[in-house]
């Protein structure tokens, strides 16, 4: 399968219903990081930020679930918080049936082994002190895996479709794709269940990224990977993804299957992020601005629904009312008020 460019409309991914035991199961999870004295900050409580507010989501073996929304809208910090590697403040999260806020010793490092994340920047996340070579075998070493387990440098770098001789390198010598793919075989080296890509094509031109996208689906298939991929462009989960949710302000205001969020958006923020994808069969950058005003800080949010001040739908309700996740119609939950006038309106042309 040839991936569409970032920029063209995405091509939608197969429907999927998450089966009753998923591989993660993430329970009303939040994320407070606290702003008052040491105290609070130890224990999460007294005024602070609130990143992710009561978020909930599943991903099943071998399934793509996309977690799209601005900058601002906790989408990083949910990834860390579902991988331990954030403090949660409440919630849970189950992989493979199994709290992971109860896992210690040999359970935890097992867990950093079959559950994996690909970083934004991949050029920080490389030591600039050693070879690609020396970067791909590091895993190994930290967690301790005998030879027997292991790929050789060879077969990681025809995995991401690399050539032999980049091994050699150091991270500086790498393109940013370069560097990208380097990032994902060393999360393959381990063999995980489950990879967590934050912003995958960040940085990357048009060609670089849409090589990224074709080489996350390839690996997909071939290796039955689950993936949680985290991005502010809804074009790049509607290639990979089987199921969306859309973040705003903390909290998932959207899900469903890729296609349908497409085709039919139900939250007027979905809506206003599909018409900010670039059209390049119109030379335009933008169909429209993608949605007005500034994200409000998640140390003060809105009354009512959050998305209220900057939503075109809006009516006095709104303003008061702060509506639920709830499942609108077989397959797609929404928190929307008016989520039956944003489903007339359909998809911005």
């Amino acid at each position: 399968m040839t991936a569409a460019a970032p920029s063209d409309r995405p091509l939608a991914g197969a429907p999927a219903t998450a089966p009753a035991s998923p591989l993660l199961r993430v329970e009303d999870l939040r994320v407070v990081f606290s702003s008052g004295g040491p105290l609070a900050r130890l224990t999460g409580s007294g005024p602070g930020v609130r990143a992710v507010d009561g978020v909930s989501l599943t991903v099943s073996d071998a399934e793509v679930v996309g977690v799209v929304g601005e900058s601002g809208s906790g989408k990083t910090t949910l990834a860390l918080g579902t991988l331990r590697l954030v403090r949660i403040t409440s919630g849970r999260v189950l992989f493979g049936g199994t709290d992971v806020g109860e896992l210690s010793g040999r359970a935890v490092r097992r867990f950093r082994r079959d559950a994996v994340m690909i970083f934004q920047d991949p050029h920080s996340s490389l030591s600039p002190r050693m070879r690609v070579s020396a970067l791909l075998m590091e895993p190994y070493v930290i967690h301790g895996i005998g030879q027997d387990e292991q790929y050789s440098v060879a077969e990681l770098l025809r995995m991401v479709e690399l050539p032999e001789r980049l091994a050699t390198y150091y991270p500086h010598e790498l393109s940013g794709g370069q560097a990208r793919r380097v990032g994902i075989a060393r999360a393959l080296a381990l063999r995980p269940r489950l990879i967590v890509a934050d912003e995958p094509t960040a940085g990357l031109d048009v060609s670089a990224a849409s090589a990224i996208l074709n080489l996350l689906q390839k690996l997909r298939d071939e290796h039955r990977t689950a993936y949680l991929v985290i991005t502010h462009a809804l074009n790049v989960v509607g290639y990979l993804a089987d199921r969306i949710a859309v973040m705003y302000l903390g909290r998932v205001v959207e899900t469903g299957p890729a296609e349908q969020i497409y085709d039919a958006p139900l939250h007027p923020y979905t809506r206003a992020l599909i018409a900010s994808i670039p059209d390049m069969d119109s030379g335009r950058a933008e169909r429209e601005p993608a949605v007005a005003g500034e994200i409000p800080s998640p140390r003060n949010p809105p009354s009512g629904c959050h998305f209220h001040p900057r939503c075109p739908f809006a009516v006095e309700r709104c303003r008061h009312d702060d509506p639920v996740l709830e499942e609108a119609q077989p397959g797609r939950s929404v928190a929307c008020l008016r989520w039956p006038e944003v489903a007339a309106a359909g998809s911005p042309p």
